[in-house]
């Protein structure tokens, strides 16, 4: 029998953030994107911070790191 795992997240509210932000921001991460060769990572946080104002910035910083980890895993070669 398999037992769940426990949910390791303290602040579920954010990571409901940061499902609903990476939708808008994935393509920020793609480096086909870039310009002149420079991610636009940094465009990634202005539209956060556009969408999601009240968050502090901190929370903003957690987002992006967060998208930027799913980005990569999901098109990283494994």
């Amino acid at each position: 029998m398999s037992t769940p795992t426990p949910e390791r997240r303290k602040n579920l509210s954010l990571r409901e953030l940061v499902d609903q932000a990476y939708v808008i921001i994935e393509p920020f991460f793609d480096p086909a994107n870039a310009w002149n060769g420079q991610s636009l990572e940094h465009l990634a946080y202005r539209l956060v911070r556009e969408n999601l104002p009240d968050l502090p910035s901190q929370d903003v910083q957690v987002i992006v790191s967060a998208a930027t980890r799913i980005y990569r895993s999901k098109h990283t070669p494994q």
